[in-house]
C-alpha cells in the first residue's frame, strides 16, 4: 500500500464516521416521538411498535444494500439511502396525527430502511481497508452510530422547543441534512480496488487465541455451520439486554427515586457509554482476539444486568448508575462484536451480505425488549424484566464458550 492509498483509506473511515454520526439519529426515538405522544396522543404501545418495525426495516435495509451494492456499486446505493432516509424524516415531519399508520410509513419504512442500507454498505466498505485493524475500525464507526443519540439528541430536543424551530421544522431539517451527508460520503466512500494491497492482518497467538486460518465463506455455507448460529443465538440474548434498558431507561431512573434531571442526564450517559463500547470492544478485538472479547463482553452484560436488578430491588440511584453505565458499555460492544466477528470469521469477499445476516439479531432482540416492557406493565416493577434479561445473558455464557471455530 502506498502513502496516497493509506492517507485515502482513513479519508474514508473518517467520513463514515461522521455519515455514521447522522445516521445513528434513528435510535433517538424517545426523544424524537415527543411531540406523537403531546400533540397526537397516540399510544405509548403503539409507539413502541414503531421503534420495533424501525429495527426490521433496518435489518431488512442492510440486507437488501449488500446486494444492490454488488450490482450497482457503493456510489449509487449510498445516495438511494440517503434519499430514502432523508425523505423518511422529512415526510414525518408533515403528519398532523390522522393516521399512525404514516408514521409507520415514514419513519418505520422509510427512515429505517434508508439508514440500514446506508449502515451497510458504509461498514461493509470502510472495513474493506483495514484487514490489519478490524477491532478498531468497526468500532470507530459503531462509536460514531452509537453516539448521535447524545450529541444530536440534544440539540434536537432544544430545537423541538416551541420559542426554536418546533418539532416539524426540526425533522424537515434533520432530513434535508441527513441526505446530504449520506449523498456527500457516497462521492468520497469507495471500496478498495482489485490492485490495492493491503496490510496483512495480525496474528493473535495468545493462549486463548484462535489458531483457525480464516476463509472467504459464502452466505449459505455461513448460515449452515452450527457455529453461526450459536453465535446468532448469543448476540441476540446480548443485544437484547441493552435495547430494553435503552427503551425506558429515563422511567427507570425514576423508579429508583432520582430527579427528573438526573433521569434525562443519564439518558445521555448511556449513549456516551454505548459509544464508548464499541470503541474498547474493537480495541480489545485487534490486542485479544476473538475469544478474549466476546467473554469479555459476555460477563460485563451479565454484571449490568445484575448490578441493574439489585439497584431495582434496593431503591439505589448510585447503583443504578452504575448499572446503565455498564450496560451502555456492553450494548456497545454487540455491534462491533457483529462485524469484527463475521470478518474475522467468515472473510472479507462476502462479509457485506453475511454482515447484514448476523444484523438480523436486532429483530428478535427487539421483540424480547417489547417482551420486557411488557413484564413492566404486567407487573408494575422493574424486577421481572431484569430477571429475565439477567437469565438470558447467563445463558450466552453458555453458548459463548461453546464457539471455537467458524
Amino acid at each position: 500500500m502506498n502513502r496516497s492509498q493509506f492517507n485515502y483509506r482513513w479519508v474514508c473511515l473518517i467520513t463514515a464516521v461522521i455519515a455514521m454520526l447522522f445516521a445513528g439519529i434513528l435510535y433517538a426515538w424517545s426523544i424524537l416521538k415527543i411531540p406523537f405522544l403531546t400533540e397526537f396522543g397516540w399510544q405509548d404501545s403503539a409507539l413502541a411498535f414503531n421503534f420495533t418495525l424501525t429495527m426490521c426495516t433496518f435489518c431488512l435495509g442492510a440486507f437488501a444494500g449488500s446486494h444492490l451494492t454488488k450490482k450497482a456499486g457503493t456510489a449509487p446505493v449510498l445516495i438511494l439511502a440517503g434519499l430514502l432516509a432523508g425523505s423518511g424524516f422529512l415526510l414525518t415531519g408533515f403528519l398532523t396525527g390522522s393516521s399512525i399508520a404514516l408514521l409507520y410509513l415514514t419513519y418505520g419504512i422509510l427512515a429505517g430502511s434508508g439508514i440500514g442500507i446506508a449502515y451497510n454498505v458504509l461498514i461493509s466498505s470502510v472495513s474493506a481497508w483495514f484487514p490489519d485493524k478490524k477491532g478498531l475500525c468497526s468500532g470507530c464507526l459503531m462509536m460514531g452510530f452509537g453516539a448521535s443519540t447524545l450529541l444530536l439528541g440534544s440539540l434536537i430536543s432544544a430545537l423541538y422547543e416551541p420559542d426554536s424551530l418546533g418539532w416539524r421544522k426540526t425533522l424537515m431539517l434533520l432530513g434535508l441534512v441527513l441526505a446530504a451527508v449520506l449523498i456527500v460520503s457516497a462521492l468520497i466512500v469507495s471500496r478498495p480496488g482489485e490492485t490495492v494491497r493491503l496490510p496483512a492482518p495480525k496474528k493473535n497467538r495468545g493462549s486463548l487465541s484462535e489458531d483457525f486460518e480464516g476463509k472467504d465463506m459464502t452466505p449459505s455455507q455461513m448460515i449452515r455451520r452450527f457455529t453461526f448460529w450459536r453465535a446468532f443465538i448469543l448476540l441476540v440474548c446480548l443485544t437484547a439486554v441493552g435495547n430494553s434498558v435503552i427503551s425506558f431507561a429515563r422511567d427507570l431512573v425514576l423508579s429508583v427515586g432520582a430527579s427528573a434531571a438526573m433521569a434525562t442526564t443519564m439518558v445521555g450517559v448511556l449513549s456516551v457509554c454505548n459509544g464508548l463500547g464499541r470503541v474498547l470492544t474493537g480495541a480489545l478485538f485487534d490486542a485479544a482476539g476473538r475469544r478474549i472479547t466476546m467473554t469479555a463482553a459476555n460477563l460485563l452484560t451479565i454484571t449490568a444486568a445484575a448490578v441493574t436488578l439489585i439497584a431495582v430491588l434496593t431503591s439505589s440511584v448510585p447503583l443504578c448508575i452504575v448499572g446503565l453505565c455498564l450496560t451502555g458499555l456492553s450494548y456497545g460492544s454487540c455491534p462491533t462484536l457483529c462485524s469484527a466477528f463475521v470478518s474475522s470469521f467468515y472473510g472479507q469477499k462476502h462479509f457485506a451480505t453475511n454482515f447484514s445476516i448476523v444484523n438480523f439479531n436486532l429483530i428478535f432482540a427487539s421483540f424480547i425488549a417489547t417482551a420486557s416492557a411488557g413484564l413492566y406493565t404486567g407487573t408494575g416493577s422493574y424486577t421481572a424484566p431484569f430477571l429475565l434479561l439477567l437469565a438470558l445473558a447467563v445463558g450466552a455464557l453458555a453458548l459463548n464458550f461453546s464457539i471455537r471455530k467458524p
